[in-house]
C-alpha cells in the first residue's frame, strides 16, 4: 500500500462488500487482508468505524497515539455499489 489513506480504503470498501454479503467467503478472507496490512504494515491497533451522512470516520490507534481519518462515504461504497448495480458480474 502506498499510504495509510489507501489501506483504509481498501479495507473499508471491502469491509462494506462483506457487510452485504455475509456468506461471500472471499471478501471476508480479502477484508481480514486487509485488516492484517493495517495492523503489521501500519501499526494500527483498536480501530472504531462510525458512518455518518456523507462521510466514514475511522478512529484508530498507531504508535500509542489516537487518530482520525475522515473519507467520503460514496468513496467507502463504491465497490459495494457497483456490485449491486451490475450483480451478474459479481457472482
Amino acid at each position: 500500500m502506498r499510504s495509510i489513506q489507501d489501506a483504509f480504503f481498501n479495507w473499508l470498501s471491502i469491509r462494506e462488500v462483506a457487510i452485504a454479503r455475509p456468506d461471500d467467503v472471499a471478501a471476508k478472507d480479502t477484508e481480514q487482508l486487509f485488516l492484517s496490512i493495517l495492523q503489521d504494515q501500519y501499526g494500527v491497533g483498536d480501530v472504531q468505524v462510525e458512518k455518518e451522512d456523507e462521510f466514514v470516520f475511522v478512529s484508530y490507534e498507531q504508535s500509542g497515539e489516537k487518530k482520525q481519518m475522515k473519507l467520503p462515504k460514496d468513496y467507502v461504497e463504491s465497490m459495494i455499489d457497483q456490485m449491486n448495480r451490475d450483480p451478474e458480474k459479481y457472482k
